[in-house]
């Protein structure tokens, strides 16, 4: 049997996405990391950004530019998503219709930023979809930003909703929207990671994600000159919070992110090993090196194995074997011929 067939029988298996989603909002910062996607792989996602990261008073124009490049040859691994505007936004309906009308097939996922509650995300993703099923594309993945008192109160139901695939942290507005009372200095490292009000908003947005098999994302590092600080948030995000992706604002900052979230390559091996005894022993307990392993920990380990794909390491080929994907059953058309006859 396949490891996802044994490990997560009559349970939906969580979802799993590229360690790093980098942001652009201009033309010559979206074509750039288009560029450098192709010469990376897509170990890491691509969100062109409508809103905060776009130049306002060109809104339709943006779309427009947006929904093209979406479409282009240089969206080689159908791996770029794009955030809209907010759903009270006057902007938010005419992104959906241009974005969506145009390249629902080629769309990765919408983001949609500042949500105060789950029925705003409910009637966006209503909007969503009414452009979508009439492009031909059902259940466009969507992501939510978490960034207001009224959508952290609601994370749990949010993250709940079947198309929603993640949620990220938007740390910078919902410090704001404490007006003072929580210190600019909590946007940054290191008091970021201790500020209780903050800590607290993080834990329930990964709690959140882990209870519904969703993918936290962690905010934004601003410091985009220094690379070893955002290893550092990206190891502390994994390590301490339970992130396994993080945004990206400056192209410098995609491999640290991809690098931190990987797994090592002893964790890589390790897991290999006792999969493959697991396969040979039909998934049942085994014993290796002393210690006792069953489908509990099986599951740890696939998930290794799989964050290892995701950020593009050279695989033992043990792994790239339990890899492979699932293969549906065909039937044997040959025997059911002779059958008939």
């Amino acid at each position: 049997m396949h490891p996802s067939e044994v490990l997560f029988q009559g349970e939906r298996q969580p979802l799993m996405l590229p360690a790093c989603d980098h942001y652009a909002g201009s033309e010559k910062l979206m074509r750039k990391s288009m560029v450098l996607q192709q010469e990376l792989g897509p170990v890491f996602d691509i969100t062109f950004d409508c809103e905060d990261g776009a130049a306002a008073g060109n809104e339709e124009a943006h779309a427009r530019l947006v929904a093209e490049l979406v479409n282009s040859p240089d969206n080689k691994f159908n791996r770029i998503g794009v955030r809209v505007h907010d759903v009270s936004s006057p902007h938010f309906a005419r992104d959906v219709e241009i974005i969506v009308g145009a390249a629902a097939s080629r769309l990765a996922y919408l983001v949609l930023p500042k949500p105060d509650s789950v029925q705003d995300v409910m009637k966006a993703i209503d909007a969503i979809n009414s452009h979508a099923v009439k492009a031909g594309r059902d259940n466009l993945p969507v992501h939510v930003l978490i960034e207001t008192h009224g959508a952290l109160r609601g994370v749990f139901a949010i993250a709940a909703l079947p198309q929603v695939e993640c949620l990220s942290f938007g740390i910078m507005d919902f410090v704001s929207s404490h007006y003072g009372a929580i210190p600019a200095n909590a946007m940054r490292t290191p008091n970021q990671f201790v500020h209780p009000l903050v800590v607290r908003a993080k834990l329930e947005i990964a709690a959140a994600c882990h209870a519904h098999g969703k993918v936290p994302s962690h905010n934004v590092t601003t410091d985009i000159k220094d690379s070893a600080v955002v290893a550092n948030d990206a190891q502390r995000a994994l390590a301490e919070f339970g992130y396994t992706r993080m945004w990206s604002i400056h192209p410098s900052q995609i491999k640290p992110v991809v690098k931190a979230f990987a797994p090592r390559l002893s964790e890589v091996n390790e897991a290999a090993a006792i999969l493959q005894e697991a396969a040979k022993a039909n998934w049942g307990p085994i014993s290796q090196h002393g210690r006792l392993h069953d489908r509990a920990s099986y599951r740890y380990y696939w998930t290794i194995l799989q964050r290892a794909k995701l950020a593009g390491l050279n695989l033992p080929e043990a792994a790239a074997q339990l890899l492979q994907p699932l293969q549906p059953l065909v039937p044997d058309t040959q025997t059911n011929a002779t059958e008939n006859t």
